[in-house]
């Protein structure tokens, strides 16, 4: 698992997006080429949705600048959590495949820019490109796994667990690969991901610094000691 220790910038661009991603540079020169030609860019503005539960699923996105939250929930107004979405995370595979309606809410918890490829390209190099649908069965895979040890973590973790699993979600090397371990992310937005109180979650924090683990800054966290972060959020 590799990750960065310096902060990186805000956002990249649609070139630096896929030159970090793994999956692109599985493509042939060709497949490139149509990847570039039919990717777009859009801007999703704190509090605003990229997409909302039940619909039609368009395109598969990847994160270029900001922060996402990716939550589900009733029609009574309760509602978990899923995951963050940070710079370099591509997400929505699974709904492309299903054919079925988007069943989570995506919503940008700051200033986001998100890269969209159509869902006929989508499909055109899944059916193509054998090394592409590797990778989506792989990054499936993974978000199972990650999904289960989060279902069992809120039932049998206690808080400080709970906020340390955010953490080490938004690092993830295939929920979030770009692998920074200086998050550019506010208290409050970690507290809006785990669906703590800011208080709660500062508190968490506060035991975190003082176990050397994180530190914390105006707009950001970065993480000091991933090994025992991890260990923190560890379902026995």
């Amino acid at each position: 698992m590799s990750f960065k220790t310096a902060p990186r910038a805000a956002g990249i661009t649609l070139q630096q997006l896929l030159a970090e991603s793994a999956w692109f540079a599985l493509l042939t020169p060709a497949a490139r080429e149509q990847v570039l030609a039919d990717m777009v860019e859009r801007t999703v503005v704190a509090g605003d949705a990229l997409i909302r539960h039940g619909e039609t699923a368009l395109w598969w996105n990847g994160v270029m600048e900001g922060v996402m939250k990716w939550s589900t929930g009733t029609r009574a107004g309760r509602s978990v959590t899923l995951g963050g979405l940070t710079v370099g995370s591509w997400f929505g595979e699974g709904s492309l495949l299903r054919g079925k309606p988007v069943q989570a809410d995506i919503i940008a918890l700051r200033h986001s820019r998100v890269a969209l490829l159509p869902k006929n390209t989508f499909e055109w190099l899944y059916e193509t490109q054998p090394a592409f649908g590797r990778f989506l069965t792989n990054q499936i895979n993974e978000r199972l796994h990650w999904f289960m040890g989060d279902f069992a973590a809120h039932r049998v973790l206690g808080v400080e667990a709970q906020v340390a699993r955010a953490l080490t979600g938004l690092v993830h090397p295939w929920l979030n690969p770009g692998g920074d371990l200086h998050l550019q992310i506010s208290q409050e937005e970690l507290a809006n991901l785990v669906g703590l109180s800011r208080q709660r979650c500062n508190q968490a924090l506060s035991q975190f610094k003082a176990m050397g683990v994180v530190r914390t800054e105006y707009g950001g966290i970065t993480i000091l000691d991933i090994d025992r972060l991890t260990t923190l959020s560890a379902v026995e």
